[in-house]
């Protein structure tokens, strides 16, 4: 694209940008008007990979004009177009050299060799429906960037990838303006900014996150005010609306409105610290501040396996760099420590972080997409990616649009065996297949909240990330005070100020994507197919399905209650005379050291140990394909716990998703199993 010399009135537009040879910021102003430019390129990920490879290596040219929609890639998400192993590259330079690494063909190939995007002189890439879901990792958009790309088309874009390219000031458009662009046309930025807020379209001009926030701080732009008139307002609008910046108005906000708002916590792990450590200094010198240390943290969780899995050991210099800045970091800021000691962590940081200082009414902002399980405790948490919190934990504050809200009124009681994990699954295969959650905050409240415990209620609001929502939040409640109370100490004093800043949406609040029931003795043990968790199935309709690994762990299954669900099953199991079926491998993770100490009071240890079960000491591992559990061979079948099954994300293997219950059944049985009480006296013992 190329870029004209008249800008914007009002605007210094700038862009972000790396060198590989100096990896510093440098800024460029951004166009007034997008055109293709002579001798670049535009890269179109079709669902037929040879056309991609014939882009990529034959330097064929296709045209939108003669492509349908359907005909590209839907659901691309950050995994592969940054694997974990692309991640341990700080430098947003040097990880573009592989992006879409984690695209493979039949054969299991990469479509994208090394420098593919580079060498190929791509300007634009398109794709189909939900760019960039599942991690929060904004490497993804990076290695776009720093490859060459200047335009992002798709037909929707998951909440967080899209922010981040908006914070790394990349302009993102749709097909029909491709084919105006590709026909010779000229399009002003404007249009490409006109379903965007105010402070959005500031943003974008500005080149992205950092300039904006310099010259806000310059005291060069002027916020607009809110004027809304009193209104009822849902969870989310109501948090936000007691978070906001003072001087910008009336504090009653509507989805759309674009506002600061003050972070109350937040963190990052040692996969995304570096990136947060590097951009703080870049922008503000090596004697940067952050704001609220005490309620921020690190945490080392997310690579401590990595070097024994085979195919990330040759990387452990660059995992032992990310560390080592993470640690440079710590000691800098002050920010609350979660490394390993002796090898062994504290816990997930989402886990982590909700045991021990996510307090109700809290504004949340992480670098990982499954911040939102905080959610379960009546904050509003949602993962953002390095630019945007570094930003923020510098400032004290960060920008939001208001989202918009779908409220899910839960009634009856789950039936034995069957755990909120099957709620999601039934949700994502419901709702967030026709895309009703997409950007939105999933708000969880009615009478049969009240029979989902606290764990259960985290795992809703874990997983709202994979239905592409913006977060969940559940409603407060007798069960969540009498947790606080057990898991922090609180005393009554402390709860009472804690209640005063719960959120509970207001009679006649509007929900964008409406208001659903969810009949909780309606729903039924589910899986979620290889590939994606939307493709979700019924185990009573799934047929036989061998399996090769069953692994229990993850933020999403490594809690307190879901411990307690794998030593029911595997107590079954052992007084039926069962172990762990022939050539089946089951592992167990700890979600945090709390439930580590939780499990060894109860003596769970012994009992896994005589069912025949591996147990990992607290921390990630198969879910991101860094620990013992993952697959080695694509021909491998896995029954796993975790969140999401992207292809390549825990190995080369199929990968389907199940609730705790369903996993340690089916590692008794040899294959997916739906768990039901008594199941193995039904059984002859070595079955």
């Amino acid at each position: 694209m190329v870029v004209p010399d008249v800008m914007t009135a009002g605007t210094v537009a700038r862009t972000a940008a790396f060198t590989a040879e100096t990896c510093t910021r440098v800024s460029m102003p951004l166009p007034t008007t997008i055109k293709l430019t002579p001798g670049k390129r535009v890269l179109f990920l079709t669902k037929d990979l040879e056309l991609i490879k014939k882009q990529l290596y034959e330097s064929l040219d296709l045209r939108m004009a003669d492509l349908r929609v359907e005909d590209l890639l839907d659901d691309i998400n950050t995994d592969t177009m940054t694997p974990a192993w692309v991640c341990f590259d700080y430098d947003p330079a040097e990880l573009a050299r592989n992006a879409y690494a984690g695209l493979f063909d039949k054969d299991g190939e990469r479509v994208f060799k090394q420098d593919a995007l580079i060498n190929g002189k791509f300007e634009v890439i398109v794709s189909g429906q939900r760019k960039g879901t599942g991690s929060s990792r904004e490497t993804a958009p990076q290695a776009e960037k720093w490859g060459g790309i200047s335009l992002v088309i798709a037909a929707s874009f998951a909440p967080i990838h899209e922010r981040n390219n908006i914070n790394l000031g990349q302009v993102m458009g749709n097909h029909e303006q491709l084919k105006r662009l590709q026909a010779g046309e000229e399009i002003p930025l404007a249009e490409f900014m006109k379903d965007y807020d105010p402070v959005t379209r500031i943003i974008l001009e500005s080149g992205g996150l950092f300039p904006f926030s310099k010259l806000l701080a310059e005291g060069k732009i002027d916020l607009p005010k809110l004027s809304n008139p009193k209104r009822p307002m849902n969870m989310a609008e109501k948090l936000i609306a007691s978070h906001l910046v003072e001087g910008q108005g009336e504090p009653f906000v509507k989805p759309g409105d674009p506002v600061m708002v003050k972070v109350d916590a937040g963190y990052s792990h040692e996969f995304t610290t570096a990136q947060v450590h590097y951009f703080l200094e870049s922008e503000y010198g090596k004697d940067y501040q952050v704001q609220n240390p005490e309620k921020f943290a690190v945490f080392e969780d997310h690579l401590l396996y990595a070097k024994g899995v085979a195919r990330f050991a040759k990387f452990a210099d660059k995992i032992g760099t990310l560390v080592s800045m993470q640690n440079v970091f710590q000691k800098h800021t002050n920010v609350r420590d979660y490394s390993a000691k002796d090898g062994i962590s504290p816990g997930i940081c989402h886990q982590v972080a909700r045991e021990h200082f996510i307090d109700v009414g809290d504004f949340v902002q992480a670098t990982d997409s499954h911040t939102c399980m905080g959610g379960a405790s009546n904050a509003l948490a949602y993962g953002v990616g390095a630019t945007e919190y570094a930003g923020l934990i510098h400032s004290g504050f960060t920008f939001v649009q208001v989202p918009e809200s779908i409220r899910f009124n839960l009634t009856g009681k789950l039936q034995p065996g069957v755990t909120a994990k099957d709620v999601m699954l039934h949700i994502l295969d419901t709702y967030a297949k026709r895309e009703d959650t997409l950007n939105r905050v999933m708000e969880f409240g009615g009478p049969g909240l009240a029979s989902i415990s606290m764990d259960e209620r985290a795992t809703l609001t874990n997983m709202a990330t994979e239905c592409s929502a913006k977060t969940g939040i559940c409603e407060a409640d007798d069960l969540l005070w009498n947790w606080l109370r057990q898991q922090r100490g609180l005393s009554d004093a402390q709860l009472a100020e804690m209640k005063k800043r719960a959120v509970t949406p207001d009679a006649g609040a509007h929900y964008d994507g409406g208001v659903h029931e969810i009949d909780l003795d309606s729903i039924k043990p589910m899986v979620a197919e290889p590939g994606d968790p939307t493709y979700g199935k019924l185990i009573d309709g799934l047929g036989d399905v061998k399996i090769d690994i069953a692994y229990a762990g993850s933020c999403t299954a490594g809690k307190y209650d879901d411990f307690d669900y794998y030593a029911q099953v595997c107590k079954e199991a052992v007084e039926a005379g069962l172990k762990v079926h022939d050539g089946v491998k089951m592992f167990i993770q700890y979600g945090s050291e709390g439930v580590k100490k939780y499990a060894e009071a109860k003596g769970y240890p012994e009992l896994f140990a005589k069912a025949g079960v591996e147990v990992i000491n607290p921390g990630c591992g198969a879910c991101i394909g860094c620990g013992p559990g993952v697959s080695d061979t694509k021909e491998q079948v896995t029954v796993s716990a975790i969140n999401r099954n992207f292809p390549g994300r825990s190995g080369p293997g199929k990968l389907y998703l199940a609730s705790p219950l369903t996993v340690a059944a089916s590692a008794f049985t040899g294959k997916i199993t739906a768990y039901r009480k008594g199941m193995f006296a039904e059984q002859p013992a070595g079955v």
